[in-house]
């Protein structure tokens, strides 16, 4: 993981900035997010694996794919990419790129997993405590998990904030065997 990481990373630098130059950071997001699928598509992949395929055919391929969805930028950017034979590592490059986005728009995307859907007011209430904290404009996803018994489980980037019946009993557990 950390070696494709390395790998994608100055690809979606290099998209980002040039995105960002160009005041497209929302139409980079579209195509790479499109990009990334297509890369991840079982039978486009391993047409992309095959060796008798060249980088030119590969990124004419992607392209045709892609027509109504990549500019022309978009293009040649998928174009750099088969030249180096790095059309996988798409969806690392897109995952990256929405970090860098996040980071510029002063964002930031929230997972919740609560053990009952929360309402709308709970929603905007939990949102309004996460901007204050974060100190970012937070758009929040949500999910049930009935595992959970109650309370809930927030994902923030790399914070993990558990307050969840099942996470508080696990920890009494782990207190008690240790």
């Amino acid at each position: 993981m950390a070696e494709l990481t390395t790998v994608a990373r100055p690809y979606a630098k290099a998209a980002f900035q040039y995105a960002d130059e160009n005041s497209s950071l929302a139409d980079w997001s579209d195509m790479l997010g499109f990009a990334a699928g297509v890369a991840q598509d079982e039978a486009f992949a391993g047409f992309i694996a095959d060796p008798k395929t060249t980088a030119a055919d590969q990124a004419e391929a992607f392209i045709k794919v892609g027509s109504e969805k990549l500019n022309e930028a978009g293009q040649n950017f998928i174009r750099l990419l088969a030249s180096n034979k790095r059309l996988t590592v798409l969806p690392e490059i897109a995952s990256l790129y929405e970090q860098l986005k996040a980071q510029k728009e002063m964002s930031v995307d929230v997972e919740v997993t609560s053990a009952f859907a929360l309402t709308d007011d709970q929603a905007n209430k939990l949102a309004e405590a996460l901007k204050r904290k974060l100190d970012r404009e937070i758009t929040i996803t949500s999910q049930e998990d009935k595992s959970l018994i109650g309370g809930v489980v927030i994902r923030a980037g790399d914070l993990v904030l558990d307050s969840s019946v099942k996470g508080k009993l696990a920890k009494l557990a782990e207190t008690l065997n240790s």
